[in-house]
């Protein structure tokens, strides 16, 4: 624990008494361009990045002939503005957890480096934004589902569902799944029953992604009392809720093949990502160890992008 003195030599190191963990925001001026790179870290770009990527890979498939650029880049613009609006309001509603775990604790309003409030307005501003943006550019569809998108990450998920039930992820992961509605309506103006299939991918593959870094990062959950799975019901049960999982996604992915909405481009890449997935999450199984966990974290984020882009890549090649 650090001093009186240092604490007294540097401000921005005092915690607010009010909630124990937290720092007070510094104060000293910082330079522009580190307050900016804290900003760009409330919204969580490196997870923006692959919801971007299911967006305009969605906007393919329900546009083959591909939308026009500017369509795809106001659409990017405002997932982005969105889902960082999102991860903005995340920030300021997680900061007392975020202050009890180890992978969190340095995050800009734990630490202290912004003001909370600045970081909850921050968010506000962003959702707002993306919602008008995508209204003008693109379409009120596109727009309107971005918002729910919003409201289900903030308010299903993470203040009513996460220190609730450790079916959490299971349930609000839906939130995470609504960037490829979003850019099916942005390209094609409307949602048609074929839209559900990328939706239904992204929200069964939230689980066992969300759960094999729930394994690795268990101790932060039950010090701060959120009931993720690992913690309510064991390692070997989530590992085995994993497996499940990656068997039932690797079928999900066969049926848009065998509705005839991809060809077998897409059917060969389902196919082979499907295995390499399960197989992972089964050697966890046999093999338990934080490793392989992190193989399997690690691996889903990768099949999730190549998949996404088979599926674009099938559609516009039509094959």
């Amino acid at each position: 624990m650090e001093s009186s003195a240092e604490t007294a030599r540097f401000p921005e190191h005092a915690t607010d008494p009010r909630a124990p963990g937290l720092r007070l925001a510094p104060t000293r001026t910082r330079p522009l361009a580190a307050v900016a790179r804290d900003y760009i870290a409330l919204t969580k770009p490196r997870i923006i990045s692959l919801l971007l990527l299911t967006t305009v890979a969605t906007m393919f498939v329900a546009d083959p002939s591909g939308p026009p650029l500017a369509t795809v880049l106001w659409t990017m613009l405002g997932g982005y503005l969105a889902a960082g609006g999102a991860g903005a309001i995340n920030h300021y509603l997680d900061r007392e957890r975020d202050a009890r775990m180890a992978r969190t604790r340095e995050r800009p309003l734990v630490a202290g480096r912004i003001e909370p409030v600045h970081g909850l307005v921050f968010g506000i501003v962003l959702g707002a934004l993306a919602v008008v943006q995508l209204a003008i550019t693109v379409n009120v569809l596109a727009a309107a589902l971005a918002l729910a998108g919003l409201l289900g990450y903030v308010f299903v998920y993470t203040l009513w569902l996460k220190p609730l039930t450790p079916q959490n992820i299971v349930i609000g992961g839906a939130a995470g799944a609504v960037p490829p509605l979003v850019g099916w309506a942005a390209a094609a103006g409307s949602l048609s029953a074929e839209a559900l299939w990328p939706f239904a991918i992204v929200f069964l593959w939230t689980p066992p992604h969300f759960w094999a870094l729930a394994l690795l990062i268990k101790d932060d959950y039950a010090r701060t009392g959120v009931p993720m799975l690992p913690v309510v019901a064991g390692d070997a049960a989530t590992r085995r809720q994993i497996l499940a999982y990656a068997i039932g996604l690797a079928a999900l992915t066969v049926l848009p093949w065998a509705t005839g909405l991809f060809g077998t481009l897409y059917l060969v890449a389902a196919l082979a990502l499907g295995a390499a997935f399960a197989g992972l999450a089964a050697y966890l199984v046999a093999h338990p160890s934080r490793r392989a966990a992190l193989r399997v974290y690690l691996a889903s984020l990768a099949y999730l992008a190549l998949l996404f882009c088979a599926m674009a890549a099938d559609r516009v090649l039509g094959t």
